[in-house]
């Protein structure tokens, strides 16, 4: 592994949590109430191996089965979120491989979910993916089917569902992306006055994850802004 992408990566890391930082005073929190996502989908093993050395401890992935070889490679050096949509024919695999699944978006999925996490003998952590902008080429639940979602899965003793995640409508401008955010967290207040404890937001990529954070993200799903533009 050569040191300058090391070096190089671990630039771009400590810039963007000092745009954490920065971000996080501006609404009055800490930064630590922030959790980076270095977003390694795409990128090959030796790319996440240097992210690692440079001090990313949590990596997320869009594909189980990509993710697979880079998990199976970098053997337990890091936390591995899925961030993508998850088919239930990969959920089996997807219980094994993942510390946390931010793409939880159908009671269907939920039983899948709960099924395999039982024979494995452990509890998935996930959260609930919200299709915030109702675009229907976009996976996640629609708001009138978060409630159902969240009450199937408190009923499934294998899930434990810890926040909302969203990937709203990408625009060039991350101001109006703003009300996006807004309402995810608006909705996890008015999830919370049913009972429903949700203590993460995930929402927030490269492009806007600042105003994200102000909106109240606890976790920024950050790829571009560490490793740099993807072919394609």
């Amino acid at each position: 592994m050569g040191s300058s992408i090391v070096d190089t990566i671990r630039e771009r890391l400590t810039a963007v949590r000092r745009r954490i930082e920065a971000a996080a005073g501006r609404s009055g929190r800490a930064a630590e109430s922030v959790t980076l996502v270095a977003v390694s989908k795409t990128m090959p093993v030796e790319a996440v191996r240097a992210a690692v050395a440079a001090g990313a401890t949590i990596l997320g992935e869009n594909r189980v089965q990509e993710a697979r070889d880079k998990i199976e490679a970098l053997a337990g050096a890091a936390e591995w979120h899925l961030i993508g949509h998850l088919q239930t024919n990969k959920a089996k695999l997807a219980v094994g491989l993942f510390d946390r699944i931010h793409s939880l978006d159908s009671i269907r999925l939920a039983h899948e979910l709960e099924r395999h996490a039982c024979e494995a003998g452990r509890r998935v952590r996930c959260l609930v993916q919200v299709n915030v902008g109702g675009e229907e080429q976009k996976n996640g639940a629609s708001e009138s089917e978060v409630r159902p979602l969240l009450e199937a899965a408190s009923r499934l003793p294998h899930l434990l569902v810890e926040g909302l995640m969203a990937i709203p409508p990408f625009l060039s401008d991350a101001e109006a992306v703003r009300p996006f955010f807004r309402r995810l967290r608006v909705l996890r207040e008015e999830l919370a006055s049913d009972g429903f404890v949700l203590p993460d937001l995930s929402m927030g990529m490269t492009q806007d994850f600042e105003v994200a954070i102000e909106e109240g993200a606890t976790l920024v799903r950050v790829g571009t802004a560490i490793f740099g533009p993807r072919d394609g």
